[in-house]
């Protein structure tokens, strides 16, 4: 799904006033039936994101969390099996799994004679049966399973969800018979910073609004929406990097991106919302 600059800010502007639940996403598919639920689901997860980045210092403040954590002992005693650290993260607006790591950290701190690792931290975050608080342990848990931005398992999802649209890819190059090498043995080739596919043989990829064909050595499989910030830190971190080091490259974006980011063609990098089904070998002519 290709949106404009415009129709994204719309769903942007939208989100602004919607907390990070399911029932929200369901509402914004309401408002927006045209857009598929994945593509809303990439867009609110990255609004939500930037909002954390932009809110996170206020909340790690030794009195924020001491307060936090007095609020979550109270509300513990009058009931231990209410949501309370839910709550209390959809009050504050923050992010439930950060509530939940916030508190766990100020409990050991407070019951254990050396101050937490952060792997043991993850580990319970992970399994919070680890926890050595029954009531904690579950109100971490209420956290991490109704978080649907942040935490272990949000992370394996998305980890779950990249890993299948990256076998996608290498089962569409097969299909089209295109000789390539995936990211491991680029590595075992010693390159440290690789895209998912290099094309043995280029390949152009016509293009109906082109006069000429593109040439593409490399793609990069996204399993997300590219919206401005993360497309920018993208072609800092890894685009220019494969372009300078394999030549001109193709990034699919899964879940769309905004129409307007598709600047660079001439200069080497294309963008996709999917497979190009108009793809050919070097070796062929162009019409």
């Amino acid at each position: 799904m290709i949106l404009t600059k415009a129709q994204y800010d719309e769903i942007a502007q939208c989100l602004v006033s919607v907390p990070p639940t399911r029932q929200s996403l369901r509402k914004l598919k309401q408002r927006f039936p045209s857009q598929s639920q994945a593509t809303l689901l990439s867009i609110f997860s990255q609004e939500y994101q930037k909002h954390i980045k932009r809110t996170h210092a206020k909340h790690h403040t030794s009195e924020a969390i001491e307060s936090y954590y007095q609020r979550y002992l109270n509300g513990v005693v009058k009931n231990g099996a209410a949501p309370v650290l839910l709550e209390l993260a959809n009050e504050v607006d923050y992010a439930p799994s950060l509530m939940a790591r916030l508190i766990l950290e100020r409990f050991l701190q407070e019951h254990e004679e050396t101050p937490p690792s952060k792997s043991v931290i993850n580990s319970m975050l992970r399994d919070p049966s680890q926890i050595p608080d029954g009531v904690l342990a579950n109100q971490v848990y209420q956290c991490i399973v109704n978080d649907c931005c942040y935490g272990p398992l949000v992370d394996c999802i998305k980890h779950a969800i990249g890993h299948e649209h990256e076998i996608l890819l290498r089962d569409l190059l097969l299909e089209k018979n295109l000789s390539f090498l995936d990211e491991d043995q680029l590595r075992a080739k010693g390159y440290d910073k690789t895209p998912d596919f290099i094309l043995q043989v280029p390949v152009v990829m016509l293009c109906p609004l082109a006069v000429e064909g593109h040439i593409i050595h490399w793609i990069e499989s996204k399993a997300s929406f590219g919206d401005e910030c993360s497309h920018h830190a993208y072609l800092h971190d890894q685009f220019w990097s494969y372009w300078n080091r394999f030549g001109p490259g193709l990034v699919i974006y899964w879940y769309g991106f905004i129409q307007e980011l598709d600047c660079n063609r001439e200069r080497g990098i294309l963008l996709k919302a999917s497979f190009p089904t108009d793809i050919v070998t070097l070796c062929h002519s162009i019409a």
